[in-house]
């Protein structure tokens, strides 16, 4: 679709640009590529999944000044943050269209600027100690998961062309959900997700969560035990259980039907195994959209913990920085309630000549510290390596 030029009537939801504009969504074999920000969204998404609710509301008044500019199935685009609460980075696009993408790989991987330093945050024998607190926490509290991050500061020697590190994504990573997202103050969130969190067409809908990870090795044999001892791993079944269970709860009141499958699959990125479910349903009220239902399932145990609330309490006292934008959603959502969003995983922030990456692990009372630091290494692994650095 193309589309005119909207003009925000909301001051107090709807602000105007940021020098980067472009924003683009990699679902399969097909790119959404939007440009220009008509309508910029910062109503923070609490509450997103009532459709009275000022969030909702936001988005339709949104909609309609771009159906009053000439659009006829209007969308909205961007990121929402791990903290509902928090401003969202949305927004109504001035220009959308799917494109093809061509078969087969992206190329070979462009040069990037000299690395001038870096550094963990947390450190290491901090995020360790984290860890230890979050199971002693278990002993004496109802949380049974929570999830931890880490950021890894890059400054490099000058700044990051985005359109070379989105390059490099694709090229490394040719599967997966990519997506980049123009932020409000300037920087762009880049990343490529493993993790659906709800894709919906009309009445159906489809959620694809991860929960338990091991590590990819070159070795054929050592990557096929990697991949065995995970799918027989206790501790992460154990994880993941909570992530399908939360998910099924979140959304069977709202279904006519409801599958979810008994046990976990094994899917795979170039860098991680992971435990995989695919939950597929029928909604009784087809007018519910995709927005409403991420709102619903965000954040998802995958990212936060459980039960929700508690363990975003430990993670509020644990974590020395916010998270911002990471294990928030990012994606799309037309008029007509359809759209995608994954959850905001395997990413960074450029700004200029620095990057900011993240990664986190599920921790849970079995949850050995050195472990789940490696754990989260590895995870860092797929945006440092489209930086041109090892883990």
């Amino acid at each position: 679709m193309r589309s005119a030029i909207v003009r925000a009537t909301a001051p107090q939801d709807v602000q105007h640009g940021v020098q980067d504009d472009n924003f683009s969504f990699m679902s399969g074999q097909r790119e959404l590529r939007a440009r220009g920000l008509a309508q910029r969204i910062e109503t923070p998404a609490v509450g997103g999944q009532d459709a009275q609710g000022r969030f909702q509301q936001a988005i339709q008044r949104a909609f309609e000044q771009a159906r009053k500019a000439g659009q006829a199935v209007p969308m909205v685009v961007g990121a929402i943050p791990f903290d509902p609460s928090e401003a969202s980075c949305l927004y109504v696009p001035e220009q959308a269209q799917w494109h093809d993408l061509e078969p087969g790989g992206a190329g070979t991987p462009s040069p990037m600027p000299s690395l001038l330093e870096q550094r963990n945050l947390p450190d290491q024998h901090a995020f360790m100690r984290s860890v230890e607190h979050a199971v002693a926490n278990f002993g004496y509290s109802d949380v049974r998961k929570a999830v931890l991050s880490v950021q890894r500061e890059l400054v490099f020697s000058q700044a990051i062309d985005v359109n070379a590190l989105a390059h490099n994504l694709r090229v490394q990573n040719p599967s997966g959900y990519h997506f980049r997202v123009p932020m409000a103050d300037g920087a762009t969130l880049l990343g490529v997700s493993p993790e659906l969190l709800v894709r919906k067409h009309g009445a159906s809908f489809v959620s694809n969560p991860l929960a338990g990870s091991a590590k990819r090795m070159t070795d054929a044999d050592a990557d096929r035990r990697n991949a065995q001892w995970l799918s027989e791993s206790d501790k992460d079944h154990y994880e993941h259980g909570f992530v399908t269970a939360d998910i099924a709860a979140r959304v069977s009141e709202l279904c006519t039907r409801l599958d979810v499958p008994q046990r976990p699959s094994l899917i795979s990125t170039p860098t991680l195994w992971h435990l995989s479910t695919r939950i597929e349903g029928t909604l009784a009220d087809a007018s519910v959209s995709a927005l409403q239902l991420a709102c619903r399932l965000h954040p998802t145990p995958a990212v936060c913990g459980f039960p929700t609330e508690l363990a975003r309490r430990l993670i509020r006292f644990v974590e020395p920085t916010e998270r911002g934008l990471f294990t928030g959603m990012v994606g799309w959502c037309d008029a007509q309630g359809n759209g995608e969003w994954v959850v905001t995983i395997r990413c960074g922030t450029v700004a200029g000549p620095k990057v900011r990456l993240f990664a986190g692990a599920g921790i849970v009372e079995a949850s050995q510290p050195a472990a789940e630091w490696a754990e989260v290494q590895t995870k860092l692994r797929t945006m440092l390596q489209a930086c041109g650095l090892h883990a």
